[in-house]
């Protein structure tokens, strides 16, 4: 199975120099824990709900901290066409739960996570990259 039979679709994108406040207020609208930061037309990073926590509310950060200043720029991805058993055992081994879904031309298109696996026939490798 190709990762875009399961991944999600609707992706909302936040720039890094909105602030933290802008990304949980569309977190909590999307019911999402991530989201992934664009410059212009490129992904430059991802920001979770785990982010603004740790990186900037637990150093007394307030809301109006940019996105840039405590995001992750370092970005992991899939793509589209992967298979799906690949990606669950990628996700595995690197510790993730979700990831961003790129074409080969590196357009963003959706995100992957292991509850996207888990309601296919992919459940086993969600389970196994849970286990990871």
């Amino acid at each position: 199975m190709r990762v875009a039979e399961v991944m999600t679709r609707d992706v909302r994108l936040i720039e890094p120099n909105q602030t933290i406040r802008d990304a949980a207020r569309l977190m909590a609208e999307m019911d999402a824990g991530i989201m992934p930061v664009r410059e212009g037309d490129r992904l430059v990073g991802m920001i979770t709900d785990r982010d603004i926590a740790v990186r900037a509310v637990a150093q007394g950060r307030g809301p109006d901290t940019p996105v840039r200043e405590v995001m992750t720029d370092e970005v992991k991805y899939c793509y589209e066409d992967d298979d799906t058993n690949d990606v669950a055992r990628n996700m595995a081994d690197i510790q993730v739960r979700r990831l961003p879904v790129l074409t080969r031309e590196k357009r963003l298109v959706g995100i992957i996570s292991l509850g996207d696996l888990a309601v296919t026939d992919e459940a086993r490798r969600a389970g196994e990259a849970v286990a990871g």
